[in-house]
């Protein structure tokens, strides 16, 4: 019976794995021997040319900073705001607590649809800046029900010691709440950061100045070309002049390139949270 297990955990740690690992072999392989097909494990003609155009673009070398930037700040944003929402909630005493939860809920599920959005984005406007990909997501509600319940999980003499002390709610949630609630922010915190990392969608919809498109959104646009010069066009005319001799490049290696740019980054971070997960889910899930 182990053997069986074993044996279907690794064919499903082989499924899962392989397709990145075939993409990052084909980012390192010459983009005409890779149109012919064949290419697997290992790349059959090693060549860095299509990341050499990748790091040569100043265009995606700007996607990148944008995509970091809009993560880090997205990411503080949405945390500190969903904490303080969550804090709230767990204050008896708050006015209309039970309303702001009911209300937080039913967003889970309901949405006014795209075109009623893009028109409040336009009104509010946050269209064409860095932050349309920041502020409308800045509370996160399953992410608040979580910080709830851990808070919630904390003994209620903190609270008072704190108010003993001299400390208002703001103190007691700075100095106290924050403090111990290490393992459920760093959890979170790497949730929100991929979906920061991830989002193309987003400044897809609301962002036409190419200065301020990350490199998702412009990973998705070479991914649905066709043509190669299409997006050679857009190259800056250093990088035009790398391209001019590295005939074999193609639009498959290119994304291909982009695409390990755009995902390394974020992978690299989940081996420093990893020993969280567990436990941060777990405590703010569950109440004894």
């Amino acid at each position: 019976m182990s053997i069986t297990i074993y044996c279907l955990l690794t064919l499903l740690a082989f499924t899962t794995f392989y397709p990145f690992w075939n993409a990052l072999v084909i980012s390192f392989n010459n983009g005409l021997d890779t149109s012919l097909g064949g290419i697997t494990f290992w790349p059959r003609k090693f060549t860095l040319e299509n990341y050499g155009i990748v790091f040569q673009d100043k265009r995606l070398l700007n996607g990148f900073m944008v995509a970091l930037l809009r993560t880090a700040v997205g990411t503080v944003i949405s945390i500190l705001c969903t904490a303080i929402f969550a804090y709230g909630m767990t204050k008896r005493e708050l006015v209309g607590r039970k309303f702001y939860m009911v209300v937080g809920i039913v967003t889970l599920y309901f949405n006014g649809g795209l075109i009623p959005y893009y028109l409040l984005i336009k009104d509010l406007g946050l269209r064409d800046t860095f932050w349309v990909m920041v502020i409308p997501g800045a509370i996160s509600v399953w992410n608040m029900i979580i910080f709830r319940t851990f808070f919630m999980g904390l003994p209620a003499g903190l609270d008072e010691s704190a108010k003993i002390d001299g400390c208002g709610h703001w103190g007691t949630f700075f100095r106290i709440v924050l403090p111990l609630s290490g393992p459920v922010i760093a959890t979170l915190s790497l949730f929100t950061a991929v979906y920061h990392w991830n989002d193309w969608f987003t400044p897809g919809i609301f962002i036409t100045k190419q200065n301020l498109l990350p490199i998702q959104t412009m990973l998705k646009q070479i991914l649905n070309s066709n043509i190669m010069t299409e997006q050679m066009a857009q190259l800056d005319s250093a990088a035009q002049g790398v391209v001019s001799r590295m005939r074999s490049v193609t639009t498959k290696s290119l994304s291909m390139a982009t695409m390990m740019v755009a995902t390394l980054p974020i992978v690299m971070v989940y081996p420093f949270v990893q020993k969280y997960f567990v436990k941060g889910v777990l405590v703010g899930s569950l109440k004894e």
